[in-house]
């Protein structure tokens, strides 16, 4: 028997509320992610000389320039251990949410011709943006490797909590990611606010200071940016130069999260319009 016209009609209608947020559809669409995300890959590298290299050469050279300049001009803090080291440690997470927000945050209006063309969750635009940097984080971590090495750093059990530093870095950079890249579809001025927030963002992030340099009675306030407690985290989980500031991370964890929540459900209400004005 012939399929009439009406059972072979497919509706795809807007959702409410939290209803929109439908993981089976982005778990059924996940080979797009991992394509988006080769191609995210390929093309950063795309017909440069150095390729790969440059994973390593920005962190490196940053750590560079922040030694002479902080570390032996400005005389900054560094919890007892080397300078070179401190700053590197949080350099690479703070790198990889810096480049991750900035390419997720420009995402969508990047592939505008997709989205006008073939529907599929555009939640996987920003989120394959993100999951491209991993690639320069871990190649980037082979610097700080070698800093271990020579500086005689040597981690203990804490390095359990590495794996979990890093997908709060990834989801903290996703959901800041939905929030800019949905806002830049209908606000074009935020493409060019972007650097200034990740530069502003970074000097209030414990990158090149220690969270000591603060008073204890005010740290706190390091962990409403959710970056702090993750950046103090990572560099106590590595180097074993002090213990887990836990609280610190709690905190900043429950704000990644309530930041990643906020950020998908006010993404998929806005994904409706994308087609037509981006």
């Amino acid at each position: 028997m012939m399929k009439t016209a009406a059972q072979n009609l497919i509706i795809i209608e807007p959702k409410k509320g939290w209803t929109t947020i439908d993981l089976k559809e982005i778990w059924k669409y996940r080979e797009l992610l991992y394509f988006l995300t080769k191609r995210d890959i390929k093309v950063r590298y795309k017909q440069t000389v150095l390729g790969g290299l440059w994973a390593i050469i920005q962190p490196v050279f940053t750590m560079v320039v922040f030694t002479l300049f902080f570390g032996r001009l400005a005389k900054v803090p560094s919890d007892g251990i080397p300078y070179p080291i401190f700053v590197y440690a949080g350099i690479l997470p703070w790198t990889y949410f810096a480049n991750a927000i900035s390419a997720s945050g420009n995402s969508l209006v990047g592939s505008a011709n997709l989205i006008k063309k073939v529907y599929f969750p555009r939640l996987i635009i920003p989120a394959s943006a993100s999951l491209a940097g991993m690639l320069d984080f871990f190649i980037a971590m082979l610097v700080l490797g070698g800093l271990m090495g020579y500086y005689h750093f040597l981690p203990g059990i804490a390095l359990l909590l590495f794996p979990v530093l890093v997908v709060l870095t990834f989801v903290c950079a996703v959901g800041v990611g939905l929030w800019l890249s949905a806002l830049n579809v209908e606000y074009r001025d935020i493409r060019y606010a972007i650097p200034f927030l990740i530069q502003l963002w970074m000097f209030i992030s414990p990158v090149i200071y220690p969270v000591s340099m603060v008073g204890e009675k005010y740290q706190w306030l390091l962990a409403l940016n959710p970056m702090g407690g993750v950046i103090t985290a990572f560099r106590a989980s590595l180097l074993g130069h002090q213990p887990i500031d836990w609280f610190l991370l709690i905190l900043s964890a429950v704000i990644i999260v309530l930041l990643f929540l906020s950020g998908v459900f006010y993404f998929e209400r806005m994904e409706k319009t994308f087609a037509d004005i981006v």
